[in-house]
């Protein structure tokens, strides 16, 4: 059974305000708000911050619309109009950083920037995202889970085990973020700790197509493969290799100077 949820948190006149938009500019705000605190340790200014802030966020959105529609190009195929309507929901995770990742490092090599420093800065802001956007699920009736006859609930409650992701992310970040990592590590542990958990946990139990070779449990409400699920092995191998590269530069660099001492 699903909760009778109001996706509109309010209206002024015509104008209705959703919660999916709410949560969509609070995380923006929070992850600006860390990025322009910090970025200032690494000399950039405000201004060239906030262009990056400004180009990331918009490739980010269409990059995470691109892919959702895309990943469900029979329903979208039909209804065209509809490929616009951000704002009822439907943004790939996966595309919004890809498409943020490739906009925001163009923009930092252009500027002599070290790109893997300012992506360790964005991780705080990507995962409060992910904790309010699959609160903002909740209320859109959206990414739901598998229906479990074994359980007391009627459907794995998914958006809440998303945003229980997030907050694992965030505490890993903020653990490892004290151990004072080269830079790159901290982008690359988030990949690696956010791919491995959503994996593992909220695809497994969420109602999504399955490929490949697919199994359902209808008894306690999991299965595999969907196509989240089939992409983790690499993504985990692209971003451990990541972090290991960065450990392995930062070492370089510190024999380098301890040789010129």
């Amino acid at each position: 059974m699903l909760l009778d949820l109001e996706p509109i948190l309010f209206r002024i006149g015509p104008l209705a305000v959703r919660w999916y938009g709410v949560m969509m500019a609070l995380s923006m705000v929070i992850g600006f708000y860390y990025l322009l605190k910090h970025g200032a340790k690494l000399g950039l200014s405000e201004e060239f911050l906030s262009n990056l802030a400004l180009l990331v966020v918009l490739a980010g959105i269409v990059g995470a619309r691109a892919i959702y529609v895309l990943t469900n190009w029979s329903y979208y195929a039909a209804r065209p109009l509809e490929i616009v309507q951000i704002w009822q929901g439907g943004l790939s995770f996966h595309g919004g950083l890809l498409g943020g990742l490739v906009v925001g490092k163009i923009y930092l090599d252009r500027h002599g920037v070290l790109w893997e420093a300012v992506a360790d800065l964005v991780v705080p802001g990507l995962a409060v995202g992910y904790i309010l956007v699959r609160i903002a699920n909740i209320f859109n009736q959206e990414i739901l889970g598998r229906p479990a006859l074994l359980l007391p609930f009627a459907r794995h409650p998914t958006q809440i085990y998303g945003s229980l992701i997030g907050a694992a992310v965030l505490v890993i970040h903020n653990y490892l973020a004290r151990r004072n990592p080269p830079p790159g590590f901290l982008f690359w542990a988030f990949i690696f700790s956010y791919s491995l958990l959503r994996g593992l946990v909220e695809e497994t139990f969420r109602e999504n197509p399955l490929y490949f070779w697919g199994y359902v449990n209808n008894q306690w409400g999991f299965g595999f493969f969907t196509l989240t699920q089939l992409i983790t092995p690499p993504l985990l191998l692209l971003a451990w290799v990541m972090m290991q590269r960065a450990m392995a530069r930062e070492k370089g660099v510190e024999a380098a100077n301890s040789k010129q001492k």
